[in-house]
């Protein structure tokens, strides 16, 4: 019967299932936006790499990358957007899908903090998928490997003939540790920020666009020592491999035990952090409340 108590559960179930699919759709939809931004400041994200693994100064990687002309300018731009999109479907989604079974299932943990713990799984997950893409795209954009691994398909064939450990799944510890933490500090700290700014007299898409700025920055400076080690390990394909205890230390001793080399191309993150996440961040929002 139409009014019966198992009919009313179906449609309840139902209706649950579009509003996680909503997630995921959202998500990959609000990512697939930005890319035009990170298509834009691709070079300076190429910057930055370049600094991350020589340790150069900003004018030196600008003069890198004018030697190397133009047609390899955009060399390793594909793994990005592609993971870009993909990666705000999974992160948005998988972390919606997580907080609802969270909420519906135990009531020890305040819910105030179940975004942050769902994002943190979230994230693990995120890691496990993409830090191939990752891979990928730090063999591409290492001018060193231009002349032995000069296309992706040769990048791609190197990399499955090595161990998962040392091939596609290089610096996965690492990278586990620092998109969980990252997602966790995200969905735990953008809604508060939001309504903080909101209640400032801004526009909810505006409110959206500062929150997801401010929060991405912190989060990416705070983790930016993460990003560096992660980028020289898997630079390079063969040679000597070293854990990640030995990559930190190799890693600390060149950056003559200095925090701020460590931290050099930072403010370059700002930037692409501030275009990238506050656009997704309005977008999503917006289109999760226009679907509720």
């Amino acid at each position: 019967m139409a009014g019966s108590p198992d009919h009313k559960q179906n449609e309840e179930g139902l209706g649950d299932t579009m509003v996680r699919f909503h997630s995921y759709l959202h998500g990959g939809t609000s990512s697939l936006l930005s890319t035009l931004p990170t298509l834009i400041v691709f070079p300076v994200y190429k910057i930055v790499f370049r600094q991350q693994i020589h340790n150069t100064p900003v004018h030196q990687a600008v003069g890198q990358l004018y030697k190397e002309g133009p047609v390899k300018l955009y060399r390793g731009v594909a793994p990005p957007l592609l993971m870009r999109t993909l990666n705000g479907t999974l992160l948005f989604g998988l972390q919606d899908t997580l907080l609802h079974q969270l909420l519906s299932s135990q009531n020890v943990i305040s819910t105030s903090v179940l975004p942050a713990v769902a994002g943190f799984g979230a994230g693990m997950v995120e890691a496990v998928v993409f830090t191939p893409f990752e891979r990928v795209q730090n063999v591409l954009q290492n001018g060193q490997n231009d002349h032995r691994l000069p296309t992706l398909k040769s990048v791609l064939v190197r990399l499955k003939s090595q161990p998962p450990a040392l091939g596609y799944y290089r610096a996965l510890l690492p990278i586990t540790a620092r998109n969980a933490i990252g997602s966790s500090l995200y969905f735990g700290l953008k809604g508060p920020v939001c309504a903080v700014v909101e209640g400032q007299g801004l526009p909810p898409l505006v409110s959206s666009f500062i929150s997801g700025t401010l929060t991405s920055m912190a989060i990416s400076l705070t983790l930016y020592p993460l990003s560096v080690l992660v980028a020289n390990m898997q630079a390079q394909v063969g040679g000597e491999v070293k854990g990640v205890m030995a990559c930190w230390r190799m890693l600390w001793e060149s950056r003559q035990r200095s925090v701020a080399l460590l931290y050099r191309g930072g403010s370059l993150v700002i930037l692409r952090s501030c275009i990238t996440w506050g656009i997704a961040t309005a977008i999503y929002d917006r289109q999760q409340k226009h679907s509720g």
